[in-house]
């Protein structure tokens, strides 16, 4: 299993347990362990995982939650919190345990919030502001390509450090265009104005635009969604539906004659590097008319990822049925196995090999539709 399933497996448990979590001990246990481990360290190994680290400068027997050790330096410390706690309550304790140590990164985590830290501004003093801040219940793929970049196996300091200002700057101005969105400073508004008015404002102009300023600002964010929910409905899900020919390409209709893709490419997402081609549509096709009599077609869907095509249950990210590796050499079919803990791997020679294992599929889509229709159960 890689990274990322590892990751979302992680984000699914929360989800399901956050509300049966009492206790900060319970928090560590249920998620950030499982993360720490996620990362690539041994939580049973004092060289790598060390609880309760000593980081008193004031004898008062203060101690880190978790530090995480590689070449025997200290690289990371992890200040943990009950995951109902709201870290804001909290930042000024883990500053205090930084500067104990010789670490450049810190965490400050409930278990559901992780907010990294590093000492940009001054060495050995933390930062006010974290560099990333990430949501296990509402992850993007950015999010996991930054937390793998603490993964013992790919762990560089200076590289993590290199874009770690960037990042931090990056989450100040969000904040800031968040704040502006919702409510247009004088400031904002004035920039708007001075664009329209040859360079010159008023406190009343200021005043009349503010509104105004809000409203357009909301009717372009829902134009930027409307346009991306109409690529996705015209490119994903069951909207693609196979052609009469083997190497006809689904365009886009606003595509470019620039846009036109490979034969037997019907997507492509070239900032994520993802490509969804005809074989893979073929083979979703194919498995669904193998399950379809024990799962409503509508439930079944698939998403596709960098490296892998996952077929699921409501969400194939999380309950997935089968995933596909198709190589211009390979065809591997994947299912899950002992729940979710691991996998079987299926060798393929042409895709009419799928009806083969129909039995399996069967099965495995069982237990996606299984767990999917208990984690329905406790919403």
């Amino acid at each position: 299993m890689d990274f990322k399933d590892n990751i979302l497996q992680i984000a699914e448990r929360i989800e399901k347990q956050k509300d049966a979590i009492q206790t900060e001990e319970a928090t560590k246990n249920a998620f950030i362990m499982p993360m720490i481990a996620a990362l690539g360290y041994d939580i049973f190994n004092p060289f790598e995982v060390v609880p309760e680290m000593d980081c008193d400068l004031t004898r008062r027997g203060d101690k880190i939650d978790y530090a995480i050790k590689k070449d025997d330096k200290t690289i990371l410390l992890i200040e943990c919190k009950h995951c109902k706690q709201n870290l804001n309550l909290h930042n000024t304790q883990l500053a205090k345990y930084y500067a104990a140590s010789n670490a450049r990164f810190g965490v400050l985590t409930n278990g559901i919030e992780y907010r990294f830290y590093a000492d940009l501004d001054k060495t050995n003093i933390m930062d006010e502001k974290p560099f990333l801040v990430v949501n296990m219940l509402d992850l993007s793929d950015a999010d996991i390509e930054q937390i793998k970049k603490f993964h013992k196996s790919y762990y560089n300091e200076s590289e993590i450090l290199s874009t770690a200002q960037e990042l931090q700057i990056s989450i100040q101005i969000k904040e800031l265009l968040l704040k502006n969105f919702q409510s247009p400073g004088e400031e904002f508004t004035r920039y708007f104005v001075r664009c329209l008015n040859d360079w010159k404002s008023t406190p009343k102009q200021i005043e009349q635009y503010r509104p105004i300023v809000k409203k357009t600002i909301a009717a372009v964010i829902n134009d930027i969604i409307a346009d991306r929910l109409n690529v996705a409905i015209k490119n994903e899900g069951k909207t693609i539906e196979p052609t009469n020919s083997d190497t006809e390409t689904v365009i886009p209709e606003n595509a470019s004659n620039d846009n036109i893709l490979p034969d037997g490419v019907v997507f492509m997402d070239k900032g994520k590097d993802i490509t969804t081609t005809r074989e893979e549509i073929d083979a979703y096709n194919i498995i669904s008319s193998i399950v379809r009599e024990q799962i409503s077609t509508d439930l079944i869907v698939y998403k596709d990822f960098k490296s892998y095509f996952a077929i699921g249950i409501g969400n194939a990210s999380y309950w997935w049925g089968c995933r596909l590796a198709f190589g211009s050499r390979k065809k591997n079919l994947y299912l899950p196995t002992k729940g979710y803990k691991s996998q079987e791997r299926i060798e393929l020679k042409t895709l009419d090999d799928i009806f083969k294992y129909a039995d399996q599929l069967e099965q495995a889509f069982e237990m996606a539709q299984n767990s999917y229709e208990n984690y329905k159960s406790k919403q």
